[in-house]
């Protein structure tokens, strides 16, 4: 074992988990802005590693400087409003169509780079608008949420490195079925264990075993999408934010996909109690 880089990892990890809990719990501990600084950290390091990955992918299109700064700054404004403004739908209409016209009237046609802010929009800043709406709702849904994909992540490399003969996807070859199902089904099983002992009104063992299976399958999904666009754009990581783990991207892909399914969930189908 290579106890530098074994290190170098596990101090990663420490300072990465201790970020991810002051964000989710500092709220508990009056300081209820900590959540909203967690979801634009988030969205700010994951839009600026898109970006980059955008223009490997389109080389040859135009991708004028001033866009990722207005791609922040409309994730800023997507965050606050979906999370706060009932009539978010008007903005979320506005921004794409002025992303749009700004990229055709430019003087050299930037339309893959204004359809690359529109979808790390939807991509990013619309998940952790519902980071932030399904915090409000009850800290334990997006803290359950995050160690779900972390316990769905472990426990399918733990059953693939021991029985995994099947390779998954083209896309990621080192998921296998049974690594991916195994993490799944224990997952699951493990928010069974988790709805006995957390006793929060209007969420019922059901309730947590929906929520885990968007932790593993939309979260897997999540997984195989980041790892298609960096093969797309020739890298290995999204980026450096974590030395041993790689960039904010290849953190939070599976969250991203997950949470929109969980806020879908927990908006149509649980009434949580104040």
């Amino acid at each position: 074992m290579n106890w530098s880089v074994f290190f170098t990892r596990l101090g990663s990890a420490i300072i990465f988990s201790a970020i991810m809990m002051a964000g989710l719990l500092g709220g508990l501990y009056h300081f209820p802005w900590s959540i909203w600084i967690l979801a634009y950290l988030i969205q700010f390091l994951c839009i600026k590693e898109f970006f980059k990955m955008a223009a490997l992918i389109f080389p040859q299109s135009n991708f004028p400087k001033y866009l990722e700064s207005l791609a922040q700054l409309a994730g800023v404004l997507v965050v606050a409003t979906v999370t706060i403004w009932d009539a978010s739908i008007a903005l979320l209409t506005i921004i794409p169509v002025l992303f749009l016209l700004g990229g055709i009237l430019n003087k050299k046609t930037a339309l893959e780079a204004a359809f690359s802010a529109i979808v790390a929009l939807l991509y990013i800043s619309l998940p952790m608008a519902f980071l932030v709406k399904l915090w409000s709702i009850h800290f334990s849904i997006p803290l359950a949420l995050i160690l779900m994909i972390w316990m769905n992540d472990t426990m399918a490399y733990i059953v693939g490195s021991f029985i995994g003969k099947t390779p998954f996807s083209p896309i990621s070859p080192k998921k296998t079925w049974e690594g991916t199902a195994g993490g799944a089904i224990l997952t699951i099983a493990g928010a069974a264990v988790w709805a006995h002992y957390a006793h929060i009104d209007g969420l019922g063992s059901i309730d947590w075993m929906v929520l885990a299976a968007c932790a593993a399958i939309a979260g897997t999904a999540g997984d195989l999408l980041e790892s298609k666009l960096k093969r797309m754009a020739g890298i290995k990581d999204s980026g450096n934010i974590m030395p041993g783990h790689g960039g904010a991207l290849d953190r939070f892909d599976s969250l991203l996909v997950a949470l929109p399914f969980a806020f879908c969930y927990v908006m149509l189908f649980v009434v949580v109690a104040p």
